[in-house]
């Protein structure tokens, strides 16, 4: 699909949601699949692996968060499970754009494995699922950001072909710590 398709016709069926790919990994029969509401306790204890001294919010102002996230345009929480598990998730955004033909481009990301199925090729599956969407919705770019001193994500990152192209930016608010490396 073309940028001018996209712009003409709209995302593919079904917006940037698919059917599911089933995928088998050395650990077993992994899944990647959007989120779903019910989906709210598996990826809020994933976020916690994120980062684990992150500011806290309490339970329903996460599940009316979550349930904004996943009907949110353009935006996808994508989780993998292997046998019904929940094991990493990621979520991509993308967003329309008036300049580049109109290609939109797309934003990843809260990319997280749980802490005991690093190492397997979990991310690497979830990221090349997001990736594939995102090309899929007509994006002509896509950007993620990683900590500074996060060399061990940076590396995975640039295995799957993300290059440190520009200079990233943030302004951060009070109270929100940068998160500690694990």
């Amino acid at each position: 699909m073309t940028s001018t398709d996209f712009v003409s016709q709209g995302p593919p069926p079904g917006g940037l949601f698919f059917s599911g790919v089933e995928m088998v990994s050395s650990d077993g029969n992994l899944t990647i699949r959007p989120a779903d509401l019910g989906d709210f306790d598996a990826v809020s204890a994933l976020f916690d692996y994120l980062n684990p001294k992150d500011v806290h919010a309490d339970d329903l102002l996460k599940r009316k968060t979550f349930e904004r996230l996943i009907k949110h345009p353009g935006l996808t929480v994508l989780i993998a499970s292997i046998d019904a598990v929940p094991v990493g998730s990621c979520t991509l955004v993308v967003v329309p754009n008036m300049t580049r033909g109109c290609a939109p481009y797309a934003l990843i990301e809260n990319v997280v494995t749980h802490k005991d199925r690093r190492g397997l090729g979990i991310g690497k599956k979830v990221l090349s699922e997001a990736i594939r969407l995102a090309w899929q919705a007509g994006c002509f770019k896509i950007m993620l950001m990683s900590g500074a001193d996060n060399a061990k994500a940076h590396k995975f990152y640039e295995s799957l072909g993300f290059k440190t192209s520009k200079r990233g930016f943030e302004l951060r608010a009070e109270g929100y710590p940068k998160r500690e490396l694990t």
